[in-house]
């Protein structure tokens, strides 16, 4: 277990020249995985964007009352901080190294989730 190709550290290329994992650490290609993940948050905020919208539209869908207009003020201001995580991860993607999502970043957008998902069970009863 202890012998050579044999270690996490292979798999990361840490100088083995990639034996005993089928790829040198020089065949990856670094600008994959950021654009790969650049992706995905352009998807997950299109997605959160039709949810808001479905649910201001759901909160005065017959006629505006108050309730309607807070109910859609606060999906519309959920959606503003959602898309303010999205937009500086994927700015932050365009360095050479990204850096890993900050503890306040990941709180806003689970917390974002977590409001939508709340928002739609309110809608629904």
């Amino acid at each position: 277990m202890t012998g050579a190709g044999s270690g996490a550290g292979d798999v990361a290329g840490a100088g083995s020249g990639g034996s005993g994992t089928g790829f040198a650490a020089a065949d990856r290609d670094p600008g994959l995985q950021p654009e790969r993940t650049r992706l995905a948050w352009r998807r997950t905020t299109l997605s959160a964007t039709v949810v808001a919208v479905l649910a201001a539209k759901q909160a005065i869908h017959d006629d505006v009352t108050a309730p309607g207009l807070v109910a859609a003020g606060l999906s519309a201001l959920v959606w503003i901080g959602f898309l303010a995580v999205a937009h500086r991860r994927i700015q932050s993607l365009h360095a050479t190294r990204p850096q890993a999502l900050s503890h306040r970043g990941a709180l806003l957008a689970t917390a974002s989730t977590v409001a939508f998902a709340g928002f739609a069970v309110a809608v629904l009863l």
